[in-house]
């Protein structure tokens, strides 16, 4: 019987997929879930498994572009051929085995490995790296990849002891759910390094390599990485793998500069007179090119779908600062002592806003549908730039938090932010945003709404500037304030009014501590 092996769906806005490169060639013989050619979208790259034993019959060639539902090969499962083979190699082999062998055996159990569940607001994920090889030995609880989601990264755990079969490549995206791998359960503990390589069958010089921190992973290239060696002409012997185990990986070859090549000089018939030099300005023309993370692209298309589908607009104000500089000069001290954190220039935003939300309830609502969401707490995130993007945590109940305690919950996030370890719980959920600017030097902004809230306070840099103070001008520490709204929820009286408020009691400190 012949079997129709299809393009299959690969994601829901892929509709055509490209031959990139055929493992096996027409007429092989193929074991069920072999893997038997890569497929590329313009998203990804997939490798395509058989789905039965039996004789390869190739419908579409190498470069060839075929839509999802296409017919791409045929397998006879009813031909006989290396699997009767592989039965006789495994019956002369089995005495051998016998021989107190404590190599694992497998138990014919294949694990398959799904996205999991990683928090209620995300889709979709995006493999980051493989931590370990196809045909790998892992064993159960190990940390076999890192995914990416929008949010955050996270560790894959092995679900079994045994042979790890990579389904889903390096930065290919994958929704909650989809096959990520399958696991060839075994007992009897991990393989030695000669029945490991049998196993994956490699034929690499690994067995040679000297004894040490090295493997037979060492130096050798993953399936993504050896394509785009073979495509730039790369040495892979000059080529220092970053991966497991010295793998080389996908990022390895692309960072990896092609040799240069020499142009021939072309003769010219004329040259140009010796009173007339051509001058080269001095100085280097390096490019470098870097992958975007998964967090960066998700925040970049957030952005952009923000910006078109709200009618946000900002509004501006002037704060004097010089109140609150003079009460944190006179108590930072005492404060410090007293509570073993530093008062700065966020809890009394954060204080102001929480109370200027009660005089506005529509600043801190949201649209969901044809309804508006009113909230009667405040969770006010707060902007913080770390390594991988920009992450947003939010503090709960900021209304009900004292100086201190904001303080400490705002160290506190800021620290796991920037150390990558910031929980999905920790980042959804806010009311309203603060962003500032002001400690990069930005005089004035207008930030962008944090969806699905519907306004954002960016602050600024404070600066010594002249005011016109009852008639007479003064010098005073001024910072700009800007307030970015959606108008579909938020008029301009509100918006305007709010940020009046929060002038008001930042002016007069005095006005949080008496609730005026």
């Amino acid at each position: 019987m012949s079997l129709e092996i299809k393009i299959p769906a690969v994601g829901e806005s892929i509709t055509e997929v490209t031959i990139a490169q055929w493992f096996k060639k027409d007429g092989d013989f193929v074991e069920m879930d072999e893997v038997i050619c890569e497929l590329e979208s313009d998203k990804a790259t997939f490798e395509l498994n058989a789905e039965a034993a039996g004789k390869l019959t190739i419908k579409a060639e190498e470069g060839d572009t075929l839509e999802i539902g296409d017919v791409v090969c045929l397998i006879d499962t009813d031909a006989s051929g290396s699997s009767d083979s592989l039965k006789e190699e495994k019956k002369e082999a089995a005495p051998a085995e016998d021989k107190g062998s404590s190599e694992p055996k497998s138990t014919g159990e294949v694990k398959e490995m799904t996205v999991p569940t990683v928090g209620e607001s995300i889709t979709e994920v995006t493999i980051s790296s493989w931590l370990k090889a196809d045909g790998d030995y892992v064993e159960l609880d190990e940390v076999i990849a890192e995914v990416d989601s929008d949010k955050a990264t996270f560790e894959l755990p092995a679900e079994a002891n045994g042979i790890l079969r990579i389904i889903a490549e390096e930065d290919s995206t994958l929704e909650i759910g989809a096959l990520i791998c399958k696991i060839e359960v075994t007992e009897g503990g991990a393989p030695s390094s000669s029945s490991e390589n049998e196993a994956t069958g490699s034929t690499s010089t690994s067995s040679s390599a000297p004894s040490g921190d090295e493997t037979y992973a060492t130096g050798h290239a993953s399936p993504a990485a050896a394509k785009i060696i073979a495509e730039r002409g790369l040495d892979a012997s000059q080529i220092k793998g970053t991966g497991k185990d010295g793998r080389i990986t996908k990022e390895d070859a692309e960072n990896t500069k092609a040799p240069s090549k020499e142009a021939p000089k072309k003769e010219t018939k004329s040259e140009a007179p010796a009173s007339a030099p051509t001058f080269v300005a001095a100085g280097a023309r390096d490019e470098r090119r870097e992958k975007m993370s998964s967090l960066r692209k998700t925040v970049s298309r957030r952005l952009v779908s923000v910006k078109n589908e709200t009618a946000m607009l900002t509004t501006f104000n002037e704060v004097n600062m010089k109140p609150i500089m003079e009460l944190r000069s006179k108590y930072k001290e005492k404060f410090k002592d007293k509570y073993e954190v530093g008062l700065g220039f966020m809890s009394f935003f954060t204080k102001a806003v929480t109370m200027a939300l009660k005089d506005w309830p529509a600043v801190n609502a949201q649209i969901d549908g044809n309804e508006i969401v009113y909230h009667d707490y405040t969770d006010v995130s707060i902007a913080v730039s770390a390594p991988k993007g920009l992450m947003v945590p939010v503090i709960r109940n900021a209304e009900s938090m004292s100086f201190d305690q904001i303080e400490k919950e705002i160290i506190r996030l800021a620290t796991k932010a920037r150390d990558g370890k910031l929980s999905i719980e920790e980042m959804t959920g806010g009311t309203f945003t603060i962003t500032n600017g002001g400690i990069f030097g930005s005089m004035l902004s207008t930030p962008i709404i944090n969806a699905p809230q519907s306004a954002i306070l960016g602050m600024h840099n404070i600066v010594e500037r002249p005011m016109a103070v009852n008639g007479e001008v003064k010098i005073l520490p001024i910072m700009y304030v800007a307030l970015s709204y959606d108008h579909r929820i938020i008029d301009g009286r509100e918006s305007v009014s709010f940020l009046v408020r929060v002038k008001e009691l930042l002016e007069d400190p005095t006005r949080l501590l008496l609730g005026i």
